[in-house]
């Protein structure tokens, strides 16, 4: 079994048969999550969208535990995209309270793990409490030298390029390299995706980390994502292994 999941596991249990499966030199790593499905979750038991989106932090805190078990670099959540702002002001106003509630009560745990926090996207257009909630959680985590838990919030793909693409016009001029994108993404000084997951079964990217994605591996599983946990990433990942990576070239 791989270090980190000592009484955590049952031994020959399906979920330890699973974690022994795991090629310790072959994991990703930067994992990428689209968190999708709570809606469809809550409505099959009755209850309003909100109630799914509660459910599903069940679900961040296995991705989070199990990944930094397993000495993952990097682990990207699609919590909340620009196109979001759509949905209701009810939604919305709950989701926001939500995510403060969730940096209050998790981000302890997240600091006695040595993880770093960070928000990307465009943090300054959300509510100002969450913002500073925000800043506390990434202040308090900054020197932290363990997996770094991106959280993707007012953000886009699309708009992330074309930021990326002025800042590095103002520093280079017209001349632009990918180097001179890379350095101005929102994720600069993480590896690229190595693999995306989407719950819910949908087959899309949904404008998330389009530069990132370039190479990735995508698994998509009909899984809601609030039903998401540990053996699911384990089966994510081994599905991950079964691929030849080429990245464009033949072996």
């Amino acid at each position: 079994m791989l270090k980190g999941f000592e009484g955590i596991i049952k031994p020959n249990s399906a979920e330890a048969k699973l974690l022994a499966a795991l090629d310790a030199e072959r994991l990703p790593r930067h994992v990428a999550v689209i968190m999708d499905g709570n809606g469809r979750w809550a409505k099959a038991k009755g209850q309003p969208r909100i109630f799914g989106h509660r459910a599903g932090a069940e679900s961040v805190r296995a991705i989070i535990d199990t990944c930094a078990r397993l000495e993952i670099q990097a682990v990207t959540l699609y919590a909340f995209s620009t196109e979001n702002w759509k949905r209701p002001r009810a939604e919305i106003r709950a989701l926001m309270s939500m995510l403060k509630r969730y940096i209050r009560t998790d981000l302890k745990e997240v600091h006695k793990n040595n993880i770093r926090f960070q928000a990307i996207g465009h943090i300054e257009g959300l509510f100002e409490d969450v913002q500073k909630e925000i800043a506390r959680a990434t202040e308090m985590t900054a020197e932290n030298t363990g997996m770094v838990m991106s959280v993707a919030l007012n953000y886009g793909g699309r708009a992330e390029i074309v930021e990326a693409a002025r800042k590095a016009a103002a520093e280079v001029g017209t001349n632009i390299t990918e180097a001179d994108i890379e350095r101005n993404l929102y994720t600069h000084g993480l590896p690229d995706v190595d693999l995306m997951i989407r719950t819910s079964g949908e087959y899309r990217i949904s404008n998330f980390l389009l530069w990132q994605l370039a190479y990735s591996e995508i698994y998509v599983t009909p899984t809601l994502f609030p039903d998401f946990r540990r053996p699911d990433i384990f089966e994510a990942i081994l599905d991950y292994q079964k691929r030849d990576r080429r990245f464009g070239g033949v072996k």
